[in-house]
Formats: structure tokens, C-alpha cells, sequence
């Protein structure tokens, strides 16, 4: 551990931003720097103080010291979410600005940033905070018989929660990682990857101004294997709250198996999105490319699989492919840009891996395939939108999670067909069904192995309903009615209402009792 700061950001000689780490409500710096990389442009646009165990360790100590003391899990409810209210209009005011900066630090078009990586967040903090107002904390339960008592059900916090949040939707995440958990009572620590760390840090800050209690949440910043692993094994950790790869995901619920952590896991995905014959075309089309586009592609529950009835097939590819044509690529912060660069380096070299492998399978690249073509994207991090035909579900490219711009067109004869097909995974994240008939699509949405299936739409999260995964897409739900109850646990309360000792069941262990005096 290094010194602590009551400074948030400071400016370094170089003129760029420095940001430090959040523990106990101080700004904590490390000796360790991490240069956050604009992936359009290659520039630095901050840097952070990376974490290491101890950071961490002192990150739970804080929540635990928080939690044990009372200050936040006895708050009320109604304080608890005025605390949220407040904290959306703080994020509200800053909209542009921190639009702005998860467009640079992702890579992400600006509109995209301001309508789902912060507008998302700003409506979804509004979900939580009327749940937890709302929320049954303690509901009254039966009286019961033969021995008169009367019962109560509470929902408690469970303590010190930690968050995983991944790189690909930094702000929307932290949110749904930490803000619930506050909202029950908890406490947080929240891990956020080195290259996106801006947002969690920015809202360090704004719940402390909103008045949530120092030690309440916490953030740092480092990277998995050594400083995620630590979080995840801690034994004063009691949740673990995790977004990434499957992959990932089956080691997190290893290491949290030492102390029966309960575990949250939204993982990985290989969308099927199913065009039925009677499809609206038009919205299909588009509704398809934004399926797979989102972000470069960078959304876990992206349709990544376009399955077609071979007697579309021709004519939906070829509309298709019109239309990105028409989408431009470019500096992610130009409004006008459509598709902006992918993550990093190292994403940039799998996504072009991948796209190798499919050529190398005998799929067709029918549009994209590679880097685009002129002097704005020498720098940086790009892809251009690829689509493949001739793709058959045993490929690489139909079954492993890509996470970028690349799409996998199938052919079906018939609906039981499509339905084996998208099934055919082990993924069963999120799914979509294209048709003018909403009861004939309602009875294929019902039989996709699927935790969302979206009729005519795609990316259509509701803060309304429950998001998570079938099979190795994960365990637990994020949002929804219930979104509170995931960072509870239950208590039966059972009070003695009768005073009458001879209708208990004493007498299993005592025999008959004594005469009385």
C-alpha cells in the first residue's frame, strides 16, 4: 500500500489525467501506473494506480469494517435510494463529459456511449432506487398451529460483495455490479479491467458527495489472475458478482467454492437469430446488423449466428450486405460514426485470427474480412464489419465466442431445424426471432435455450426484466423484479405466541414433566 489522497484526479506532466484507486474513502495511489490507451487512436488518455493483493486486501478490510459497523445496512430503504436518486442527478449533469470519456477509453461510437454506456446506467440506477423503496426487506409470515407463533421473513445483506466489471460496457456494468448490492445493504468492492477503470472511479466520487458511507464501496484496479483471483478468494468476500468469459467464469466459481461464496456469473455467448420466412425484411435487416454491430461486436449477448431459410437466404445476404455498405467507420467521437474500433491489440489480433480460421474451414467472407483501407486507420484498433455465408454449425466461428464484427451466416429448411441449430451451443445467452406472425414467433422464442429472447428487436435489455444466462452463459440474474434479492439472503423469525409449554415438542428429549409445584 502507498499514500493515501483527499485528491480524486490529478494532472500529470505530461498534461495527461491520473486517477487513484478508491478505498475506504480515501484516493489511494500505488507505485504501479497503468496508461489507459484510446484504441482509435493509440493516444494515452489517462492513467490509473494499479492495485495489487494488498490493495485489495485493504479494499475488504474496508467494506468489512463498513458493513460490521451498521452505518449503511441499517440505513433505511427510502435513504438507501435517495442516495441512488441523488447520484443520477449528479451522472445526468455529466452526460456529455463522461459519454466522452467511455467513447475514448473503449473505443465505443459516441452515440452509443451516451444512449447505452451511460444513458443505461442513469435508467437502470432508477429501477433500483424505486426497488428499493418497494423491496419486501420483512413481510409478516404465517401463524402458525398446533404451538401458537407468529413469523416474520427478512431479507438481510449478506456483506462484503465483490464486482468484476469487464471492458466492454465498463459503465452499465459497475452499475449493475455494485448498485444493487448497495441498494440491499451491502458493502462493495469492485474490480474494474486496467483498461476501462474511468467510469467506477468517476462514481467513487459521486457517491461519496451523494453520502454513502466511506468503506461502503471501494474500487480498484488491476488485473485478473493475480488481483481478481485475490477478491474472488477472499474469505471475508461473501459474493462474488462477475461479467466476462466462460472461460473465466468456471475458474471464479472454483475459487469462490472456499468459503461457499455465493456466485453470480454472466458469461459468454453465440446469439442465434432466427429470420423466419414471413420476416419483415427491412427491419430484419437492420435489426441483424445491429444484432452483431453493437459495439464492434463487443456484447456478450450479440447475434452472432444469422440463421436463414435457404429460401431467403440469397436476398437477405444481398440487402444485408447493401445496407453496411452504407455505415460509416471512423473516429469514434464524430457523432456520424456508426462503427467505431475494437479494444485493444490484443482483441484485434484474435478477432483477425478468427476470421483466418473461417477462411481456413471453407467459409466465404461475403463482405469485410479485414482492416479498412485509408490513412485514419493506420493508428488504432480496426475491424471491418465481416460477414461469412456458407457457415455450418460444427465451424469454429458458429461455436466459439468471438467478441467482435464478424457474423456467421447459417441456412435452415425448416423451423425445427433452426430451432436444433440454435440450441446447439453451450452457450444460451440471448437469442431473437424475426416474423410478421407474433404467436407463431412467441412459439419459437419459447423453445430457444435462451435467458433473453427478443421477437423482432435485439439488445432490448429491460431494467424490467430478468437478464442471465442458460448453460454456460452463466448463473443468477442481473435486473428485474428480484434484482435486489441476489444480494440478500432469507431469515425466518418465529416468535412463541401460546406461553403453553405442554403443546411443545419438549418432551421428545425431556420425557414427562415434572409435577408442578
Amino acid at each position: 500500500m502507498t499514500a493515501t489522497s483527499t485528491e480524486q484526479v490529478a494532472v500529470d506532466r505530461n498534461g495527461v489525467p491520473h486517477y487513484r484507486m478508491f478505498i475506504g474513502g480515501e484516493w489511494v495511489e500505488s507505485e504501479e501506473i497503468i496508461p489507459v490507451i484510446d484504441p482509435a487512436t493509440e493516444e494515452v488518455v489517462c492513467t490509473v494506480a494499479r492495485a495489487d493483493t494488498s490493495h485489495v486486501d485493504a479494499a475488504v478490510a474496508a467494506a468489512k469494517r463498513t458493513h460490521e459497523s451498521g452505518v449503511w445496512r441499517e440505513t433505511a430503504p427510502v435513504e438507501r435510494a435517495a442516495v441512488i436518486d441523488r447520484v443520477i442527478a449528479a451522472l445526468s449533469a455529466r452526460m456529455e463529459e463522461l459519454a466522452a470519456l467511455s467513447s475514448r477509453e473503449t473505443g465505443m461510437p459516441v452515440r452509443v456511449a451516451g444512449a447505452i454506456g451511460v444513458g443505461f446506467p442513469i435508467v437502470h440506477l432508477g429501477h433500483y432506487a424505486e426497488l428499493t423503496r418497494t423491496y419486501e426487506f420483512e413481510r409478516p409470515g404465517p401463524v402458525t398451529g398446533q404451538v401458537l407463533s407468529a413469523s416474520f421473513i427478512r431479507k438481510e445483506p449478506l456483506g462484503v460483495c465483490a464486482g468484476i466489471v469487464p471492458w466492454n460496457f465498463p459503465a452499465l456494468i459497475a452499475v449493475w455490479k455494485s448498485i444493487p448490492a448497495l441498494a440491499a445493504g451491502n458493502t462493495v468492492v469492485l474490480k474494474t479491467d486496467e483498461k476501462t477503470p474511468i467510469f467506477a472511479l468517476e462514481l467513487a466520487g459521486i457517491l461519496r458527495e451523494a453520502g454513502l458511507p466511506d468503506g461502503a464501496y471501494n474500487v480498484v484496479v488491476g488485473d485478473g489472475p493475480t488481483v481478481g483471483r485475490h477478491l474472488v478468494k477472499h474469505p471475508d468476500v461473501r459474493l462474488v458478482s462477475f461479467t466476462g468469459s466462460t472461460a473465466t467464469g468456471r475458474q471464479v466459481m472454483a475459487d469462490a467454492a472456499g468459503n461457499v461464496k455465493r456466485v453470480l456469473l454472466e458469461l459468454g455467448g453465440k446469439g442465434p437469430n432466427i429470420v423466419l420466412d414471413d420476416a419483415d425484411l427491412t427491419a430484419a435487416v437492420d435489426g441483424s446488423i445491429y444484432a452483431f454491430l453493437l459495439h464492434a461486436g463487443q456484447a456478450c449477448e450479440s447475434g452472432t449466428r444469422l440463421l436463414l431459410p435457404a429460401s431467403l437466404h440469397d436476398e437477405f445476404v444481398t440487402r444485408l450486405i447493401q445496407r453496411l455498405r452504407t455505415l460509416k467507420i471512423g473516429n469514434p467521437l464524430d457523432p456520424a460514426t456508426d462503427i467505431g474500433a475494437v479494444m485493444s491489440k490484443a482483441q484485434h489480433e484474435r478477432i483477425l485470427g478468427y476470421i483466418e480460421k473461417g477462411k481456413a474451414e471453407g467459409a466465404t467472407v461475403a463482405y469485410g474480412g479485414g482492416v479498412p483501407a485509408g490513412t485514419e486507420f493506420e493508428k488504432g484498433y480496426w475491424i471491418e464489419p465481416t460477414v461469412f455465408t456458407g457457415v455450418s454449425n460444427d465451424m469454429c466461428i458458429a461455436r466459439e465466442e468471438i467478441f467482435g464484427p464478424v457474423l456467421s451466416v447459417l441456412k435452415y429448411d425448416s423451423v425445427d431445424e433452426a430451432i436444433k441449430i440454435a440450441n446447439d451451443t453451450e452457450y444460451g445467452l440471448a437469442a431473437a426471432v424475426w416474423s410478421r406472425d407474433n404467436q407463431r414467433a412467441l412459439e419459437v422464442a419459447r423453445r430457444i435455450e435462451a435467458g433473453s429472447v427478443w421477437i423482432n428487436d435485439y439488445h432490448n435489455i429491460s431494467q424490467y426484466l430478468p437478464f442471465g444466462g442458460y448453460k454456460q452463459s452463466g448463473t443468477g440474474r442481473e435486473l428485474g423484479p428480484d434484482a435486489l434479492g441476489e444480494f440478500t439472503q432469507d431469515k425466518g423469525i418465529t416468535i412463541d405466541l401460546s406461553g403453553d409449554v405442554s403443546r411443545r415438542a419438549y418432551g421428545l428429549v425431556l420425557g414427562t414433566p415434572p409435577a408442578a409445584d
